[in-house]
């Protein structure tokens, strides 16, 4: 999955051994910096051959109107598309005037390393110019979690062998509205072609110049966006370490600012350049108050002294590790994915302090920059247990964009609040509607957060002041979206609660009725927003009415969320023994996923969304997800037959599926499967495993290899606010370790293959059951509980064929096909019999 000559193991630091042009993207991704507000690709300080220069700042972004082909009442209007940044990483180095370009230069001893404990990014090679002169250069790069607007490049050139004229090059580019000499057609050709995870280009001018100036060896740039009136400004400061002789130049105008230093290098004499940046943005405030802002920050880190920058770092993710680590005992290889995946976590969301976590966090432009539910679903359990304060940070931001899903629910004849599937600044940016708009999972996920951060934390204050607005809100909607229906006598008499045109989380069957995973979804949403509204009757009166007279809530309300929870309509196929994924998914005929050939893959980019609605076929698990989350209200029997029948569905061709699947695989025995689609997830990314890794880290699938660490290997699961553990360690994993923190005590539980260990640090004592035994542990002590065995144990893997001929209820056979696949696309015309089969 991963070539190990050029990224050898190392449990603590991802490392390059050799520069490629043919994988830049995927480097760039892999190697970036970021803290969640500001992020920088691993894009290499001399500015060339780049696939993307790279530099993001969470929630600057550009808007612009949707044009839909066909318009219709309530879809999209206004796009956002996230803004690339004026590039600061350029520090370009020439000996004898010639330059340092590594796709042309010789270059020897060469290694880039991300190292995870220290948080900087370093680089040291050793050029031979064509003259003979042998030339070391070291650089590194650091995004600050302390300082979340700054951000240090600090380069050290030395001419080991002869004297020599070295200039380096220090400049701030504005790439957004045009690449500097050095860009153009970049040196790896992108992929032509439609791909709906790429971001929105936007032709016109985005960054328009407000106050720029040189100070001494300080530049600044400001500008305003153009639609989104968004501004930013950015300053970089300069400082040069050397013996030698040298001068400084500079220029300054509205897009570039260079600082020049010209040194008379002495032979194995150093030259250090530090480059301190400072960003900051704002969605109201004028850019001269922002450079102001920067100049402050610059100020401050250089009172403190640059070293002092990069000590606080170190003890920063020193705190973050104790938190967060997760200990894969005699798996280097394993190891070193996993806390790649947790750091770029931390990169995505340590200071986004209020703002969304994107898709792709702070390193690349997929998706446009945009927040999903895969933030709540797939982010914010690592979030909740690891560093609460995150958590709540991020569902500030859903509680802020209630106005605009309030707005977006009356749009769609509903009550109460919706939230947008994909979005920047509130509003709904999806131009799709059927897989997107019609998600309207989506507040049920929210709310699901909402309810796992509370009841891990014990931070009712935050439910009372912040989150019951999120809660009744999207109860209101699911109560008005769904409608009832009442048996006729002699037919399961009684009222049932249906909700109707949505969209589950697989995006390969849209607009539906009863989707599964939104049904039982919304099911524990209208039950979370009742018992949290009681709550607060019975906790603090004034603050309850407060809240009453806040939403306009009436008394009644409550009692009819928990009647339509309780009359919700789960599908259940008593033929197939399964759980249908919504009313008339199993009608449909079979996708044969083992036929289809692979550069049809995925399917999502060679097959109309037509085609693939026709046919039982999952971009990504979906009945699955819901036997995981809502996994208390499933049998062992129930989840075991419905992970076989739709396991051998779905595609794969969401990275959010495979984490999910290696869950439940686990869970039911499949241990061999569930290690298999771990290493899939876990090198998504690393190994380029989907082929877009160039587009930017895949933050969600990152968050789902700690779920999959400790829901899935580590059997910890939290149904009804009740922490348990049934764990399912791995055959060839001698043990597992991670922490929790549960209502404020931090819990170190150690899986082995006959013992879980949970050591609690200070704090109250903390309850947990262990496969149906209660036990307790004291802050500052220790519980052993011994295991027999991990589970159950089967072999192989689920496949469709043995559902073959198996009738439906009306009595018709499953069959498995693949849709025609054309080579060319057929010209009906004179001459060409139209009844031809084109396959």
């Amino acid at each position: 999955m991963i070539d190990r000559d050029k990224f050898p193991v190392d449990p603590w630091r991802l490392v390059e051994t050799s520069f490629g042009l043919d994988d830049a993207g995927v480097s760039e991704t892999i190697f970036a910096v970021g803290n969640g507000y500001l992020g920088l690709r691993g894009n290499h300080p001399e500015g060339r051959n780049a696939h993307e220069d790279g530099t993001f700042i969470n929630g600057f972004h550009e808007t612009f109107a949707i044009r839909h082909a066909e318009q219709a009442y309530g879809f999209a209007e206004v796009g956002q598309t996230i803004v690339n940044a004026p590039d600061a990483k350029v520090m370009r180095v020439y000996v004898d005037d010639e330059p340092l370009s590594l796709d042309e230069a010789e270059v020897r001893g060469y290694e880039r390393a991300l190292d995870l404990r220290s948080g900087v990014l370093t680089r040291s090679l050793l050029w031979v110019t064509p003259s003979g002169k042998e030339v070391q250069v070291e650089f590194d790069r650091m995004v600050s979690f302390e300082e979340k607007h700054l951000a240090i490049m600090r380069m050290t050139v030395t001419v080991l062998n002869s004297d020599a004229p070295v200039t380096i090059s220090c400049q701030l580019i504005n790439r957004q509205d045009g690449e500097d000499v050095y860009g153009g057609t970049p040196s790896v050709p992108r992929k032509a072609g439609f791909d709906p995870r790429k971001a929105d280009r936007i032709t016109e001018r985005v960054l328009q110049p407000q106050e720029y100036w040189q100070d001494g060896v300080r530049s600044a740039l400001s500008y305003k966006v153009t639609e989104s009136g968004m501004t930013l400004a950015v300053v970089a400061d300069h400082l040069i370490e050397t013996e030698n002789q040298y001068d400084a130049r500079r220029l300054i105008e509205p897009d570039i600012a260079k600082n020049v230093f010209r040194v008379q290098a002495k032979a194995g004499v150093p030259t250090t350049v530090t480059k301190l940046v400072s960003y900051h943005t704002s969605r109201g405030v004028p850019a001269r108050e922002l450079v102001d802002r920067c100049r402050r920050t610059l100020d401050r880190a250089r009172s403190e002294g640059v070293q002092s920058q990069y000590d606080r770092q170190r003890a920063w993710l020193d705190g973050f590790w104790e938190r967060s680590d997760v200990v894969i005992e005699g798996h280097d290889d394993l190891q070193q994915a996993a806390r790649w995946c947790l750091y770029s976590l931390a990169q995505a969301a340590a200071r986004a302090d209020g703002l969304g976590v994107p898709a792709k966090g702070v390193s690349g432009s997929g998706y446009s920059g945009h927040y999903f539910w895969d933030t709540e679903i797939y982010v914010l359990p690592f979030l909740t247990y690891t560093t609460p304060l995150w958590a709540r940070n991020a569902l500030r931001m859903r509680a802020m964009m209630l106005p605009h899903a309030r707005t977006r629910a009356f749009m769609l004849n509903e009550a109460g609040a919706l939230f947008p599937w994909r979005t920047i600044n509130g509003e709904e940016a999806s131009a799709y509607y059927a897989a997107g708009t019609a998600q309207y999972h989506i507040n049920a996920d929210v709310s699901f957060a909402l309810a796992k951060y509370v009841r891990a934390t014990g931070d009712v204050d935050f439910l009372f002041r912040d989150g019951v607005d999120i809660a009744v809100e999207t109860a209101r909607l699911w109560y008005t979206l769904g409608f009832w229906r009442t048996s006729v006598p002699g037919h399961h008499e009684g009222e049932t609660f249906h909700i109707h045109g949505v969209t589950g989380p697989d995006e390969y069957t849209t607009v539906v009725n009863d989707n599964l995973f939104t049904n039982v979804m919304a099911r524990f949403n209208l039950r979370f927003a009742a018992r949290t509204v009681r709550m607060m009757a019975d906790h603090d009166g004034e603050v309850y009415r407060r809240m009453v007279d806040r939403l306009g809530l009436d008394e009644s309300e409550p009692e009819e969320w928990e009647r339509a929870a309780e009359a919700m309509h789960i599908p259940y196929s008593p033929a197939l023994g399964i759980h249908p994924q919504d009313e008339v998914f199993l009608e449909r005929e079979i996708w044969d996923l083992e036929n289809t050939p692979d550069d049809k893959r995925p399917l999502l980019l060679h097959f109309h969304p037509l085609v693939i609605y026709r046919y039982q076929v999952l971009k990504q698990a979906d009945v699955v997800l819901a036997l995981f989350l809502q996994g208390n209200h499933f049998t062992a029997e129930e989840k075991l037959a419905d992970f076989e029948y739709y396991d051998p569905l779905t595609t794969g061709d969401s990275t959010l599926s495979a984490v999910v699947q290696s869950i439940l695989a686990a869970e039911v025995g499949y241990q061999d499967l569930a290690a298999e689609y771990f290493r899939e997830a876990l090198f998504v990314d690393l190994g380029d495993l989907h082929h877009n890794a160039a587009d930017g880290v895949h933050v969600a699938s990152a968050g789902g290899i700690w779920t999959a660490l400790v829901s899935g290997f580590g059997g910890m699961r939290d149904h009804y606010g009740e922490l348990t553990f049934d764990p399912r360690l791995p055959a060839d994993w001698p043990s597992l370790t991670y922490t929790l923190h549960w209502h404020g005590t931090r819990l170190t539980v150690t899986v082995t293959r006959d013992a879980l260990t949970v050591a609690a640090g200070e704090g109250d004592p903390v309850r947990f059951g262990v496969r149906g035994e209660v036990y307790s542990v004291e802050g500052g002590d220790t519980v052993v509980v011994p295991l027999i065995g991990q589970g159950p144990v089967r072999a192989g893997r689920p496949t469709i064929k043995q559902f073959a001929d198996t009738p439906r209820e009306d009595g018709t056979l499953l069959s498995a096909s693949v849709p025609n696949v054309t080579s060319a696309i057929p010209i009906i015309g004179e001459g060409v019999d139209p009844d031809h089969n084109w396959d």
